[in-house]
């Protein structure tokens, strides 16, 4: 799973699989019948695998499933669709409202499973539908009250959905604005970022009141590290892996990090990271 997460770490998947959209009720029903443990990831952008690897099945959505149409001021994404295509065909269509998630580096289906957002926005604001796979094998269609969409929250996974397809109603633009807004965004990110690193974006949730990559910074860990996995110099809100670290290494150190905050200003750091697969004992 290194080759499939963006923090290059991870054992391997038992059985591993990037489906066509129509593909995927036919292979969820296979698992059901064989009893099969299955997840489903995008560009795995989020997540931290452990080195034991990841028992069952995963369905990866990728470019097999990540056609993006556009119609008005309505575009429709199939959930493997790359968040900057999305953002990319928007602003071709001079269609504003997705300038701030062109650089997060995720799946549009996995952007709408955790409400993902940036600079401001974040999908809540910008989703008209969505449908889902139900663990029944019946697709449906979820409005915006259905999704319940909070703070890095839906209701998707609650009920075990899997995204099939995101419909977005975005706005009329000019397209020379649009595009300075993205290029402008791009170079915040590069500026403030530890983009030359592999990682998991943002490690933690930010709790209310606070800012993690702060917090981190006061409580003296910046640079902290464990094997090769550190809290970055440049952000301390992000983990980064500087070439071999361990799945373990990564773990221990946001361990580390939640122990230490919570110790010195009684804050807890939820992760947003998600934890996948086999881990050694910390």
């Amino acid at each position: 799973m290194s080759s499939h997460t963006t923090f290059r770490v991870g054992g391997p998947a038992e059985y591993y699989v990037r489906p066509k959209r129509t593909q995927v009720a036919e292979i969820i029903a296979l698992c059901q019948t064989y009893d099969i443990p299955w997840l489903v990831i995008g560009n795995g952008s989020n997540l931290l695998v452990g080195d034991g690897g990841i028992e069952g099945l995963v369905l990866e959505f990728g470019q097999e499933a990540a056609q993006v149409t556009a119609e008005g001021n309505v575009i429709t994404a199939q959930a493997g669709a790359p968040l900057f295509a999305v953002a990319r065909k928007a602003a071709e269509h001079s269609l504003t409202g997705m300038e701030f998630a062109s650089g997060i580096p995720g799946t549009i289906g996995g952007a709408v499973v955790m409400n993902a957002g940036a600079y401001g926005g974040e999908m809540s604001q910008i989703v008209r539908k969505v449908t889902v796979l139900t663990p029944e094998g019946i697709e449906k269609e979820l409005s915006l009250e259905e999704l319940d969409f909070g703070y890095r929250h839906s209701s998707i996974p609650v009920h075990h959905y899997i995204v099939l397809d995101v419909e977005l109603l975005l706005q009329p633009g000019d397209v020379r604005q649009i595009e300075e807004r993205m290029a402008e965004l791009r170079s915040q990110r590069s500026k403030k970022q530890p983009l030359e690193y592999p990682s998991a974006g943002s490690t933690f949730k930010r709790p209310e009141g606070y800012f993690a990559g702060k917090l981190i910074e006061d409580a003296g860990l910046r640079g902290y590290r464990v094997g090769d996995a550190q809290v970055s110099e440049k952000h301390c809100g992000f983990v980064i892996n500087r070439g071999q670290a361990a799945a373990a290494d990564i773990r221990q150190l946001i361990s580390d990090v939640q122990k230490q905050v919570e110790n010195q200003f009684g804050v807890k750091l939820d992760t947003e990271v998600r934890f996948l697969g086999e881990f050694n004992k910390i």
